[in-house]
């Protein structure tokens, strides 16, 4: 299998006795991810898994999806996939618009500020309400949070994995 796989949800647990199974999330797209005939792989590295599914119909339930995939019609054929990851194939992600990033492109990415100064690595992204906060790993010390603002977010180059910011009073 060289084909390369983007993770879209995990399976949490099973929804009813007709073969519904719980998803997270892990998508900024659910509604496309999740929508009737969309095309999914069942996926568990640790035991070798790679299934085609098709999704027959998905709602939304209380920040998860409750998913009903076409080949399964009963709790007992989809039990077992409690704790795997759904994933879609690379050539099926929606297509961003200029200035935006998968977090999975900004994650890595090298941070230095607008003085030329090395800051360390972007390790997480926080979604706490207005604004994203980036987590940068710092090479001594706490963790720096960064505000995903035009004022401090001055340039973002995800080929080269840099990020360029302005240091404002208080971040540091």
């Amino acid at each position: 299998m060289n084909e390369k796989l983007i993770t879209v949800g995990e399976i949490v647990n099973t929804q009813g006795i007709r073969g519904e199974i719980k998803i997270v999330p892990h998508t900024d797209f659910p509604e496309v991810r999740f929508a009737k005939n969309s095309q999914l792989f069942i996926v568990n590295e640790a035991k070798q898994l790679h299934l085609p599914v098709t999704v027959e119909k998905a709602r939304e339930h209380k920040k998860s999806y409750i998913v009903k995939m076409k080949e399964y019609d009963n709790i007992n054929d989809v039990e077992k996939y409690k704790g795997c990851l759904l994933k879609v194939s690379e050539d099926q992600q929606v297509k961003l618009e200029k200035n935006e990033f998968y977090y999975r492109d900004i994650i890595g990415c090298r941070v230095v500020s607008d003085e030329g100064e090395e800051l360390g690595v972007i390790k997480e992204i926080l979604s706490p309400g207005a604004n994203d906060v980036w987590v940068v790993k710092r090479p001594k010390g706490s963790d720096l949070l960064l505000p995903y603002i035009e004022d401090v977010v001055l340039d973002i180059n995800v080929q080269d994995k840099l990020v360029k910011v302005h240091l404002m009073e208080g971040l540091l």
